[in-house]
């Protein structure tokens, strides 16, 4: 199963509502393919690439236009962690929010 996280959640309706002042349209379509991205993840959870800043196996990431979908493999769950933008500077901590 697929489980997204209450900070994920958070940073795609920061992403929705950053794109919604252009573009209410696409807006809905990028959040949605971001989370429609995700959704094969149920199947395939070792699909996305270790993130290279944590170097742990557990933790991958899917690229998806301008945002990495960072997420944990748990068990027989997937949890989604974070989306951020690639121009972002990513740090470890961020995941302590």
């Amino acid at each position: 199963m697929v489980i997204w996280s209450d900070p994920a959640k958070a940073d795609l309706r920061s992403i929705h509502d950053f794109i919604a002042h252009d573009s209410k349209h696409y807006a809905k379509k990028v959040t949605q393919d971001i989370v429609t991205k995700t959704d094969v993840l149920d199947e395939l959870p070792r699909m996305g690439k270790v993130v290279p800043e944590l170097g742990t196996d557990a933790i991958r990431e899917l690229s998806l236009y301008s945002y990495r979908i960072m997420y944990e493999i748990k068990a027989s769950d997937v949890v989604v962690l974070a989306v951020i933008h690639k121009q972002r500077d990513f740090q470890p901590e961020m995941f302590e929010r």
